[in-house]
């Protein structure tokens, strides 16, 4: 049976009740909710489940019409770019899944909610546009933009009506694993954050695979960052370029955040670049000799 990974991104990062009444949609599907977060400055909100195709595909319906029905883009506030309460729905292939399946759900999913009444765009491997494969591109504008723009040929959305409503829009896709994390600096002042998130993004001729953004969250200026192929550019050459134009600036980095969840194998490459190891020393790992040749690979407790 194949295992599919679904990240939908919601626009409601205050109202925990909101939020839990999307989950428990999720919830009542064959899937399993492996961890859900909350940020109110960028007014958005994160789960992350999988379960097998079908499951994925229902539990993403029911949580993009939750959401649809509870959250009003007119009157929502945040510093993260959205089109839509369902804002993002990305569906990634993990264990005997492919990406074409993941295109498929997506299209399958993108019909249905386009069915129900909601503008939708296919995105990243499951764009039908190639300038539709970016989805900053999907979102350009946000959703005030789109209110007004909707109609033009090349806004046109992949499913459903050409016209917007509270709920605004969705993006729907599939991609490979993305790693979603905020660096914190020592300053008051975003545009320091901003000045860093445009030396270090691919946009403005930066790191391969990284999309960057400077804004203030909790009062502190914060680099917030999307990693789109960690194979391509690692953790450690991301984190190594924001503390190098930090300190050009002249100011430190506090902390990083995660937002939803990261690949084991993206955390062992920050290690071993850390470390200045070779890559092919990842095979003097235990877990990862005794799974080579044991076929049962699985973490060791030490007690």
């Amino acid at each position: 049976m194949s295992l599919i990974e679904c990240i939908p991104n919601f626009s409601e990062g205050h109202s925990r009740e909101v939020v839990e009444a999307i989950v428990d949609a999720i919830r009542a599907h064959s899937v399993h909710v492996l961890d859900f977060s909350m940020d109110s400055d960028h007014n958005r909100s994160v789960v992350t489940f999988v379960g097998d195709a079908q499951a994925v595909e229902d539990a993403a319906i029911a949580g993009i019409i939750t959401a649809a029905e509870r959250i009003d883009l007119r009157t929502h506030r945040g510093v993260h770019p959205r089109i839509g309460a369902a804002d993002v729905v990305p569906f990634v292939p993990l264990h005997d899944a492919s990406m074409e399946e993941c295109v498929q759900i997506a299209h399958r999913v993108g019909k249905r909610v386009g069915d129900w009444g909601l503008p939708v765009y296919l995105y990243e491997a499951a764009a039908q546009r190639p300038e539709r494969r970016n989805l900053a591109a999907v979102r350009r504008g946000g959703y005030e933009a789109l209110v007004a723009e909707i109609a033009l040929p090349e806004r046109a959305p992949d499913y459903g009506p050409a016209q917007i409503g509270r709920a605004g829009a969705v993006a729907i896709g599939a991609r490979a694993p993305l790693i979603a994390f905020n660096v914190f600096l020592a300053s008051h002042d975003a545009e320091l954050a901003k000045v860093i998130a445009e030396k270090i993004r691919t946009s403005s001729g930066g790191l391969p695979e990284l999309k960057a953004m400077g804004v203030m969250v909790g009062g502190r200026a914060q680099v917030s960052m999307n990693l789109t192929d960690y194979r391509v550019t690692s953790l450690h050459t991301v984190m190594s370029a924001v503390r190098k134009e930090a300190s050009a600036l002249g100011v430190a980095v506090l902390e990083s955040e995660l937002i939803g969840l990261i690949p084991q194998a993206a955390l062992l490459d920050y290690a071993m670049e850390s470390l200045g190891f070779p890559k092919t020393q990842k095979l003097r790992v235990l877990e990862y000799a005794v799974g080579a040749a044991t076929g049962d690979y699985r973490p060791i407790n030490f007690e």
